[in-house]
């Protein structure tokens, strides 16, 4: 009989013990474990939240600051300044940059000689375009914002002849064309930002002393790139040609 006593109070102790260790792992360990781990997981979660504030208004600020617009060509801004005038809020600076030497003929021919306008060895002038948007983003065509150059006394009903010699137009610091090589974009949209700038330079006949006028026009395009004729822009500025 006394077996059977010794076992059934060890049964009794071993259930008291498992009792206590139920109240001790359920009990207050859990509850001094968890609440920090919650306050760690709030403060983890309210980092990225402002982060995603920061890019929000990021997002919502203007896309330029003085910068270039991705399509554009690095700025070059070589020459004396001999004209500025505005195309609605766009300005158009002209710089003059050099005089050489034509290394090929022009593009037109005198229809009365039958002779380029330019020959080989004919001064030219190399000018500079300088165009920096002062208003609100503007989207542009591939013609972006388009400027020619015609002396007061051009005798020929065509635009200034020029010479096409890619060379001899980066040798003047200035860029063939506003938009980058390979910036080509389908559909054809390329917003010039606010404060955003570009240049590009040409040539023509070089006639020291004579006034000259440069017009620009801006014809902007929708989300297609559907030109917007009804909100076309004009404007031009004068010179001289030193």
């Amino acid at each position: 009989m006394r077996p059977a006593r010794t076992a059934a109070h060890l049964a009794v102790a071993s259930a008291l013990v498992l009792g206590l260790a139920a109240c001790s792992d359920g009990g207050d360990a859990p509850a001094e474990t968890s609440a920090p781990a919650v306050e760690e997981s709030a403060e983890t979660e309210a980092e990225p939240a402002d982060d995603e504030t920061e890019a929000a208004e990021e997002d919502a600020a203007p896309a330029s600051d003085g910068e270039q617009p991705d399509w554009a060509n690095p700025l070059k801004d070589p020459g004396e300044q001999i004209s500025t005038y505005t195309v609605g809020d766009v300005r158009v600076d002209v710089y003059q940059v050099s005089v050489v030497p034509a290394t090929k003929t022009g593009n037109f021919v005198d229809p009365e000689k039958n002779e380029p306008i330019i020959a080989v060895g004919d001064d030219i002038v190399f000018v500079n375009y300088v165009v920096t948007n002062e208003g609100e983003p503007i989207d542009l065509g591939s013609s972006l914002v388009n400027t020619s150059a015609r002396y007061d006394d051009w005798p020929y009903m065509q635009g200034m002849d020029s010479v096409t010699d890619f060379d001899l137009t980066d040798a003047q610091g200035v860029n063939r064309n506003g938009m980058a090589d390979g910036a080509y974009r389908e559909p054809s949209v390329y917003t010039l930002g606010t404060d955003q700038t570009y240049s590009y330079g040409e040539n023509f006949p070089y006639q020291p002393g004579s006034p000259i006028t440069f017009e620009s026009v801006i014809t902007p395009v929708d989300a297609e790139g559907e030109l917007l004729h009804d909100e076309r822009l004009e404007g031009s500025g004068t010179g001289t040609i030193s």
